[in-house]
């Protein structure tokens, strides 16, 4: 089979049915949960401080990311930049179990996602360019390698003083040990998420962060470190995903999707300091997790191939939230286990949240992601106050509404709900409760239904595979996660909570929206409303009292 076969097959066979969920282990091997927290045993360690004042602007504003200043690029502002992306936000604790929660949201919370700097000398921890691997646990950094001044000019060459770049990989055994199959998709959501934390960090320090597409992974792994994947236990391989590079204010002239390949492989080639650890004692193996990988491996592309983002549509001034900063929406951000089946939601404030997931040029986080927009929401509203509960469907792309209302069910209205802001493109399309629906096809999940609204969020499936190759798989489930970071912080902010859902019957919920064929997919289900607390849980401070 071509990858492009593979990975359309492996979406198909990891499909969960009526019937039939996906392969999976069918019961957890507590004994071998994999570690959540990678090390490079023998590389130096530097601990970041941790800014004790909160120095963010308030939430509401970093969509107005142009009017907030840059702050300079310093060992507290890069400190800040992991506080606010990759680092834990609270300690969990149950009886005798303990366990981390993160800023970034992770399916299961196995967080299958690694980050990575690569900047100039950076005072007080080298004064030479390095690599550097983040550690969460420690929120701190181990560097793996450093190299010269003059290859990181090169490396740096046509951005902006001040660039560094952030890396992202995956381990996709950590999901493998509970999902099964279904593992690598919900690993490559998790990179949508964390791809949309490194954004939103970025920007709340006044920065911009934008996703180099042009580099192959190849490039990526050698740029990371990941290039000697036998010196990983081979069921925990580290796969390279993306880089960013971040600028430190805002992005005047384009700058290059690509880096220098010579510089690239200066820094490949010295020496690299720390072996992986090791996460578990066993592993059971998973070859259609190992076939769609490397199916998917990404080459080099051609940044124009992907047309630009139009520009952000005037929309009037947001229902604002309760005046949170940036830094406590972003860090008190938790998954909800259970909703109290009564707390509404705002017209306003829904509409508001489905205007911050449009992908427009300058709205963080998709500014960051870069075009074509491939993802659009088919929702199911239950509890929005001065909203008709229905179907709805809010259209992403304006290239995509004359395929959507023909793919859709013909007998759906397509109306204009009230008060909407002519720039925002929902449409109600089947007005009637539709609580048992939205259960039913996310694996029967009550929190589908107990909310303010779910949504299942579609993709257009198999033309841009076959239009930018197989590797855009990943890339569909990166905007999914990113479109679902937004929706978690945006019901933080609304003063509700939101969980995604990994859990769902694809062809079924096709049907419900009378979606046929390959041409769209369903990628990742989230649903939000009023949160139950489980009491039995202890809350504990991230980092200790002496941070």
């Amino acid at each position: 089979m071509n990858p492009l076969d593979i990975a359309m097959a492996y979406h198909e066979e990891t499909k969960h049915h009526w019937h039939r969920y996906a392969r999976s282990p069918g019961g957890l091997d507590w004994a071998n949960e994999p570690n959540p927290f990678r090390i490079f045993e023998g590389a130096p360690t530097f601990a970041l401080p941790i800014g004790k004042r909160d120095l963010s602007p308030p939430y509401d504003d970093i969509y107005a990311a142009d009017t907030l200043a840059p702050r300079a690029v310093s060992c507290e502002t890069i400190s800040e930049f992991y506080y606010l992306s990759l680092s834990i936000a609270a300690w969990k604790q149950h009886g005798e179990a303990r366990w981390a929660l993160r800023c970034n949201p992770s399916s299961g919370n196995l967080h299958p996602t690694e980050g990575y700097l690569i900047i100039g000398p950076l005072d007080p921890i080298s004064d030479k360019p390095a690599v550097y691997h983040y550690l969460p646990r420690e929120h701190g950094l181990a560097r793996r390698t450093v190299f010269s001044l003059e290859t990181w000019r090169r490396l740096s060459r046509g951005f902006p003083a001040g660039t560094f770049f952030a890396g992202l990989s995956s381990v996709y055994w950590r999901e493998a040990w509970k999902y099964g199959e279904r593992a690598y998709r919900y690993s490559q959501m998790d990179m949508g998420h964390a791809l949309a934390a490194y954004a939103i960090a970025a920007t709340t320090l006044g920065w911009h962060a934008r996703w180099l597409c042009e580099l192959s992974d190849a490039d990526s792994a050698r740029l990371l470190g990941l290039h000697h994947p036998e010196q990983f236990t081979k069921l925990e391989l580290e796969y390279p995903e993306l880089v960013v590079a971040v600028v430190p204010g805002p992005i005047v002239d384009p700058i290059p999707a690509q880096l220098n390949a010579d510089a690239i492989d200066c820094i490949a080639n010295g020496d690299w300091l720390g072996r992986p650890n090791r996460l578990s004692q066993t592993h059971v193996r998973w070859d259609q997790i190992d076939a769609v990988a490397g199916a998917c491996c990404k080459p080099r592309t051609d940044a124009t191939a992907f047309g630009r983002l139009t520009e952000s549509p005037a929309i009037r001034r947001p229902g604002r939230g309760n005046g949170a900063s940036a830094r406590t929406i972003i860090r008190q951000r938790r998954s909800a286990v259970r909703f109290d089946c009564q707390t509404p939601l705002s017209r306003e404030r829904f509409y508001t949240m489905m205007a911050r997931v449009l992908p427009h040029a300058g709205r963080v986080p998709f500014d960051t992601l870069g075009p074509p927009a491939s993802i659009h929401l088919a929702m199911f509203v239950h509890r929005v106050t001065g909203l008709e509960a229905g179907l709805y469907c809010l259209v992403r792309s304006s290239q995509h509404l004359d395929a959507l209302r023909h793919a859709m069910r013909p007998e759906f209205v397509w109306q204009v709900p009230p008060d909407c802001p002519d720039v925002l493109p929902l449409f109600l399309l089947q007005p009637g409760g539709c609580k048992t629906l939205a259960k039913r096809v996310s694996c029967h999940q009550d929190i589908a239904g107990d909310g303010a609204f779910s949504l299942g969020m579609i993709g257009e499936f198999e033309k841009p595979l076959r239009r930018f190759g197989a590797w855009y798989y990943r890339r569909l489930h990166w905007e999914a996660g990113v479109i679902g970071q937004v929706l978690y912080l945006e019901a933080e902010a609304a003063g509700i909570r939101a969980t995604g859902m990994g859990c769902y019957f694809d062809d079924q919920m096709h049907d419900a929206f009378g979606l046929t064929g390959r041409q769209y997919q369903s990628m990742y289900h989230f649903t939000a409303g009023g949160p139950i607390e489980d009491t039995r849980l202890t809350a504990l401070p991230a980092y200790g009292a002496t941070r």
